[in-house]
């Protein structure tokens, strides 16, 4: 009699995040959520972690309105799982109490089964309250452990016996749960170290607990990490589907199939199903640009643990940006910030503050800027990190941030934080004169600006889909003419913002269809009139513009906030005078030296 070892498919949600940086239309996969489920397939990830924020940021959806058509195509019976961080539920910023008790509600009507709840620090007390909360709405609460292995040299946690200890204090602490899962987002944790967590896990919690080991290939160790697990007494893992697994998405159903024939595992699947049903998905996402980074094995990062759904969330943003020529340095630079940060899990939101921090250090020059995040973690904002941070990091970190060092728990932080909570997201609604409803204010919650730009409308679509004309051009053996990127043109005095997309030009936010052919470069932005420019330091979206037209500036004083890798940047003044001119507009992505302000 063979073991029959139960899986999640993860291909609709950590599938999308690492092979396409969770950028895709709902409308494009349900076929192939269906096509699961005549397959056989009972268990999906169907949401939550970036699925969330992405789908208002990327797609101009709404993720409630996808939970309840994914809920829609998987049947009544489905077991639909999403991804929670803790605290932070599907942000990168930590929550007060009654937003994290709402995303449990909201997500019980908007038909999930069941939450996975994860805290990168493995900080227990940030798993207590989501977790009564995921467990009060009636929803199944999987509560985690989260793994990753150490850069080469570094020591200190992320052994069996300090997930043992991590283990102890989740259920010490009372928390209630129908399963737990070891989560390895990098795919670093050495094959031994996974076999010897999860024995101990086994011996500890008994034999009736489910366990749930989770990886990704990222470092071409996964399929030998899920044999380990098993071998422990692991009852499930996670499996994705082409066209999205392999590399930094999880193993392929068919291939763990195919690694466990002739041993005393069994998936419980039929192969053919199986086989129709990805040949379904892959049609799904035939257009769709697949980056070549997102399904390669990539041997550097067990030095820079990266895991698959930041890796490729960030290789686009710096694509949208025009910088993934720094990629490679700013990965390499992961590893000490990592060391020097506490060995929190590199596991969003943590992974984001490691990169971030990373780019930071290429970018401006090493700890000459410490981001937002990472300085807050490092401070204890976000809980205890399993060592404690290098104290000259910690020190920068409050002179930048203008923050002392706290021991206190994150969410009595946010209950005390007036920019938090139901009654700010409230306020955010009402002074953008948009209805008050449950939704609304976790949408506001989660996603701040961004989410106030779908509410009233200005959302735009940002997916990477194939460009039939430039694959016509390559196939003929020519070369497809585009000036895509985003230009500041200045046209007999007057100053347009103009980002071209193949054959379509946006206008200062109007749509023309334009042919681009050879010509001189206008790439570079153009100044016009008196008065002295203020520029672009770095690539970036508009988040927030803070003066008008007309205003008085003293120099020093906010003018704008751009966002770059998920990263506010705020732009000052560089002298006091009058705005004579501010040629963008909320939304723009900016190259760097584009004209943000001209000051006379």
């Amino acid at each position: 009699m063979k073991k029959r070892v139960d899986f999640m498919v993860t291909a609709f949600r950590d599938g999308f995040q690492s092979a396409f940086g969770a950028r895709v239309l709902t409308k494009d996969f349900l076929p192939a959520v269906e096509a699961a489920v005549d397959a056989g397939i009972t268990h999906f990830e169907a949401g939550g972690g970036a699925r969330f924020q992405s789908l208002y940021f990327y797609c101009n959806e709404d993720a409630f309105d996808m939970m309840d058509q994914f809920r829609q195509a998987a049947g009544p019976d489905a077991n639909l799982q999403t991804l929670a961080r803790g605290v932070n539920v599907v942000g990168l910023d930590s929550q007060s109490r009654d937003i994290i008790n709402l995303h449990a509600k909201m997500f019980k009507k908007h038909g999930i089964t069941t939450i996975r709840n994860f805290d990168a620090l493995n900080d227990v007390n940030n798993l207590i309250y989501s977790g009564q909360c995921i467990v009060d709405a009636g929803l199944k609460h999987e509560v985690s452990i989260t793994m990753m292995e150490l850069p080469p040299g570094a020591k200190g946690a992320h052994t069996p016996e300090f997930y043992m200890s991590v283990l102890k204090q989740i259920l010490d602490a009372g928390i209630k749960f129908d399963s737990i899962c070891f989560k390895d987002a990098s795919g670093t944790s050495v094959p031994s170290k996974v076999y010897e967590t999860i024995k101990q896990a086994r011996a500890m919690l008994g034999a009736d607990t489910h366990i749930v080991f989770h990886s990704h290939e990222t470092a071409g160790t996964s399929i030998l990490a899920y044999k380990a697990a098993l071998d422990a007494g692991a009852n499930q893992i996670d499996l994705s589907m082409a066209p999205v697994s392999g590399g930094t998405c999880q193993p392929d159903i068919i291939t763990m199939w195919h690694a466990l024939r002739g041993t005393e595992y069994d998936l419980g699947i039929d192969i053919e199903k199986v086989r129709k049903a990805e040949a379904v998905f892959k049609e799904c996402m035939k257009d769709y640009f697949v980056p070549p980074e997102a399904t390669a094995v990539e041997p550097l990062i067990p030095f820079s643990p990266m895991p698959g759904g930041a890796l490729t969330a960030n290789t686009q943003m710096m694509r949208d940006n025009g910088i993934l020529d720094k990629y490679t340095e700013v990965a390499a630079a992961m590893g000490e910030v990592v060391m020097k940060g506490g060995y929190g899990t590199s596991v969003t939101p943590v992974s984001q503050f490691y990169f971030q921090q990373a780019f930071n250090n290429v970018m401006v020059g090493p700890w000459k800027k410490i981001a937002e995040g990472y300085g807050k973690m490092v401070l204890g904002y976000f809980g205890k990190t399993p060592v404690a941070p290098d104290p000259e990091i910690v020190k920068l970190a409050s002179e930048q941030l203008g923050l002392e060092p706290t021991t206190k728990i994150p969410v009595d932080i946010n209950d005390e934080d007036s920019s938090k909570g139901i009654g700010a997201a409230k306020k955010m609604l009402e002074e953008a004169k948009l209805p008050i409803s449950d939704e609304n204010i976790f949408i506001a919650a989660a996603c701040k600006e961004k989410g106030i730009q779908f509410l009233k409308g200005e959302a735009k679509v940002n997916v990477r889909k194939i460009d039939p004309n430039a694959a016509k051009a390559e196939a003929a053996g020519g070369e497809a003419k585009s000036g895509a990127g985003n230009y500041t043109v200045n046209v007999g005095g007057k100053r347009f913002n103009v980002t071209l997309e193949g054959n379509t030009a946006l206008v200062n936010g109007k749509s023309y269809t334009v042919e681009v052919g050879a010509g001189t470069d206008a790439g570079a932005p153009v100044a016009g009139g008196a008065g002295q420019n203020v520029e672009a330091p770095m690539p970036g979206l508009v988040l927030r513009i803070e003066k008008e037209v007309g205003d008085t500036i003293e120099e020093g004083e906010l003018l704008l906030v751009l966002e770059a890798m998920k990263m506010e940047t705020e732009i000052h003044a560089p002298c006091s005078g009058t705005i004579t001119e501010i040629p963008v507009k909320q939304g723009d992505q900016m190259k760097a030296g584009d004209i943000l302000a001209v000051i006379s």
